[in-house]
Formats: C-alpha cells, sequence, structure tokens
C-alpha cells in the first residue's frame, strides 16, 4: 500500500484515532516533540515499517500496519497528526479546568451550608 492508496477520510480517520490514544495517555507534548524531530525522517521510517511489516504483522493486523506505513509515508500527514493532537489537548485542558471550576464551586457552596 503506497501513501496515494489512503483516501483523505482514511488518512483523518488514523490521525484521530492516533491522536486520541495520545489524549488518553496524556503524553500529547512529549509526542508532539518526538514527531516534530522525526518529521524530516518520516520516509525513512516508513520503509523501516515495510522491512518489518513480515515480523510485525505476524503479530498484529496486516492492514492496520500496511495503512499506518503508508500514513507515516508523506510528512504532511505528520503535521496533520501534530495539529489534532494539539486540537484535543486543548479541548482537554478546557474541560479539565472547567471540571476544576465546578468541584471549586460546589466545595465553596458546602462550606458556605456547614457554616450557617
Amino acid at each position: 500500500m503506497f501513501a496515494s492508496d489512503l483516501t483523505e477520510e482514511r488518512k483523518t480517520e488514523l490521525c484521530t484515532t492516533i491522536a486520541e490514544k495520545v489524549i488518553q495517555f496524556r503524553v500529547a507534548s512529549i509526542v508532539i516533540i518526538f514527531l516534530e524531530s522525526v518529521k524530516p525522517l518520516s520516509f525513512m521510517g516508513s520503509q523501516l515499517m515495510v522491512f518489518l511489516s513480515p515480523m510485525v504483522t505476524a503479530f498484529t493486523s496486516g492492514t492496520w500496519y500496511e495503512e499506518m506505513t503508508a500514513f507515516f509515508e508523506e510528512r504532511s500527514n505528520l503535521e496533520m497528526l501534530i495539529q489534532r493532537i494539539e486540537e484535543l489537548e486543548s479541548d482537554r485542558a478546557l474541560e479539565e479546568k472547567k471540571l476544576k471550576e465546578q468541584r471549586k464551586k460546589s466545595r465553596r457552596e458546602k462550606r458556605g451550608e456547614k457554616r450557617k
């Protein structure tokens, strides 16, 4: 499978799936730094994935691995992934901030009730 074989929809799906996993494990900043540093080597990395595919596909789904190999072949896909991770991370941070404010507000209300 080549990078041109992936549709834009499938590229977006793969990008979102990877970004969600990164956010789930809360390693966004580390992954962004890593991706930025290996972006110039993305094609070589995808070729290494092609070389390792017989061993890896023995343990994983072959189609998924082929899609990931094609995805990492183009630098533009890495940039799309970085941007998606940044978007999801900022959404997560805003959501966390709102929850924190709600908890703080409920604690203040409970303290106010206890004092009366």
